[in-house]
């Protein structure tokens, strides 16, 4: 027993030709019963240096203990190595556990044996660090001088003979209760203790093997009373944890599943892509471009100069709903030809959308945000589709644009990685819930016979794709049309538009909920595209903090290795899904160096929008449509300098 006072360290030995055999890890449901039995069939008293945790689980078990007048001693309240914990942590693991013995038994102890430790011929700099560290809070230390290695199970005799002494001096016995099959610690005490007694010995407390008076004491009614809350929150806590573990169970299968739903169905889609639309006749007729604009002054100019450069014939039609910051005088400013602008009062996305396809002259429609940029292939690519008459509309390929810096190259991945590799696999599916606003195209008759663009939900796009699916058209994707669009700049902004777009499919989903139940491209609808959506993009983002929350716990009360492990192979598993989708997309993996920072920010970011989406459903309540913020950073497509400027960034 060591006792490192400011005053002097000090240490002693047991009395000669005594013995205080203590049990280590327990109490043990199983195991402490049957040492307890046993124990008093040979007339021995004992010390037992309990886990907190433990003692919370079975404090019925504890309490035998005592009053069957064997000694209680700390042994940590989760078996931390005291050496190697911090400060805080230390603190934590000794406090409680005092604190939940005194709940359980009513008494305080000052014995505590570090957990890890052996003989003090043994002790390390940082073993003894902690022992002077553990002293000024109060404790005595307590290491052993023979260990009869049971915890190996190396078989009756060898344990024996390990606890036997050898001489006459006095010794401390280290044994366990807890920590698995323990019928050889029985069996060798059966035949150790009547085989010492012969010689001599006599089994005694640790305290009483050292002549320290009266060590345990009666608990402060204070500290009995916190002890019994902290005793009643473990166990609620162990009923929190098996549920977390098996909500991360099924988080960490969904997010396999999807992994590999998406890379499979990917690949089939990269070896079809090129397929040929319809008989092989080209679509060669010209095209009604809608570009509604609520104050995009500042992109504008860009987006209706891409289109005016496409290689395919168009129409251009701004329809300004209602600018104050004059994006209307603007592009007739620009005098381009093809292109006329439409004014009207403020009425929202979906109204004036509808008052430009009332002014289409022609059939086939596309739609585009104010703030994208086209390639000049797009538009071309983009109705090729059509020549397949079952055909009703085609998503684009939407690329970020403003890919610079850190939130930039996020929505870089998530575009390519989440939505362009998702796309590939409804298309496959003929399920495709959402053309994007940012580049998509509609025949005009297809959207005449739904009644047009909604504004019940907020994610007007998806509501028409949807209610398109259900109308029995086919929508598919089309990768070569690409656009280039201008993601948030800020975490405030990335956040408003999230939240819309989350939200308003919430909305869409409940609206055509009765596509789960229909038959045809509405049946396909239902049954695959929902499903995917609610249990992807619903319920893995409601799961996916549990993964955090337990990893957390993991690297403070668990193996951080092991959590550490398992984190980098989550990382490892978006990683591979990150080259696999960058190099369908022709995209430089260079970006794909910040997918671990975006573990730690962006993902949690966009779980909690899923979250507040759900509930601020389930209350209910209905939000506004939100205008996002415009910068006006696209003047050209992005090119392959463009990636090699932000990647040098």
């Amino acid at each position: 027993m060591i006792d490192a006072a400011p005053a002097g360290d000090r240490s002693v030995r047991p009395k000669g030709r005594t013995i205080a055999i203590t049990f280590d890890d327990g109490p043990d449901p199983e195991w402490t019963p049957k040492v307890l039995d046993l124990l008093r069939r040979l007339d021995v008293k004992a010390t037992f240096f309990v886990v907190g945790t433990q003692v919370a689980e079975h404090p019925e078990l504890t309490r035998r203990i005592v009053a069957e007048g064997h000694q209680i001693g700390v042994h940590t309240l989760t078996h931390a190595d005291l050496a190697t914990t911090s400060r805080w942590r230390r603190s934590l693991e000794l406090r409680q556990t005092e604190l939940i013995l005194a709940g359980a038994t009513g008494i305080s102890t000052p014995l505590l044996r570090p957990p890890y430790s052996s003989e003090a011929s043994a002790i390390t700099d940082a073993e003894w660090a902690a022992i002077r560290a553990t002293r000024e809070a109060g404790y005595l230390t307590v290491l052993s001088t023979l260990d009869s290695e049971d915890w190996r199970r190396p078989g009756v005799a060898e344990i024996v003979a390990n606890s036997t002494p050898k001489g006459t001096a006095g010794q401390i016995l280290l044994m366990h209760d807890s920590g698995g099959d323990r019928s050889q610690t029985l069996a060798a005490l059966s035949e150790l203790v009547p085989a010492a007694k012969a010689r001599g010995f006599r089994f005694t407390t640790v305290s009483d093997a050292v002549a320290l008076p009266a060590p345990v004491h009666k608990a402060s009614t204070a500290d009995r009373l916190r002890g019994l809350a902290v005793i009643t929150a473990i166990k609620l806590s162990d009923g929190v944890l098996a549920v977390i573990t098996w909500l991360l169970y099924a988080a960490g299968a969904l997010s396999v599943l999807r992994a590999l739903t998406t890379v499979i169905a990917a690949k089939r889609h990269a070896r079809e892509r090129f397929w040929t639309w319809g008989d092989g006749t080209p679509v060669t007729e010209p095209v009604t471009v809608i570009v509604p604009a609520y104050n995009e002054s500042a992109g504008i100019e860009a987006a209706v100069r891409s289109l005016v450069a496409s290689d395919h014939p168009v129409e251009v039609i701004v329809v300004d709903d209602g600018s104050t910051d004059g994006t209307a005088d603007l592009v007739e400013s620009l005098r381009l030809p093809g292109v006329r602008v439409i004014r009207q009062r403020n009425a929202g996305k979906p109204a004036a959308l509808n008052t430009g396809l009332l002014a289409a002259s022609y059939e086939l429609v596309v739609m585009v945000d104010g703030d994208t940029v086209f390639e000049p292939d797009a538009v071309r690519w983009l109705v090729q589709p059509f020549a397949d008459p079952a055909v009703g509309a085609v998503s684009g390929n939407a690329k970020v644009g403003n890919r610079r810096g850190l939130l930039g190259r996020w929505q870089h991945i998530e575009y390519v990685v989440g939505f362009n590799l998702d796309r590939r696999l409804f298309d496959l599916a003929e399920c495709m819930p959402t053309v994007p606003g940012a580049v998509g195209a509609f025949r005009r008759s297809a959207l005449q016979r739904i009644g047009g663009l909604s504004d019940v939900t907020l994610a007007e796009d998806t509501d028409l794709t949807m209610a398109l699916c259900r109308d029995g058209w086919r929508v598919v994707y089309e990768e070569r049309a690409v656009a280039w669009t201008e993601a948030p700049a800020s975490l405030g902004a990335l956040w408003r538009q999230r939240y819309r777009w989350c939200y308003g499919t919430l909305q869409a989903m409940w609206k055509h909920r009765g596509a789960w139940l229909q038959g045809g491209q509405s049946g396909k609808l239902g049954r695959r595209g929902l499903t995917y959506l609610l249990l992807f993009q619903v319920l893995l983002p409601l799961l996916a903090p549990v993964v955090d929350v337990f990893a957390l716990y993991g690297l403070v009360f668990l193996n951080p290795w092991r959590v550490l492990g398992v984190w980098a192979g989550f990382v490892a598993l978006q990683l591979a899904m990150g080259l696999y989708a960058f190099r369908l997309d022709n995209e430089r993996p260079g970006p794909l160096w910040s997918l671990p920072l975006q573990q730690f920010v962006y993902r949690q970011l966009m779980y909690l929008v899923v979250i507040q989406s759900v509930f601020t459903a389930l209350a209910g309540n209905r939000l506004r449509w939100q205008r996002m913020e415009r910068y006006g950073s696209l003047s050209t497509p992005p090119g392959p300098a463009d990636d090699l400027a932000g990647a040098a960034r």
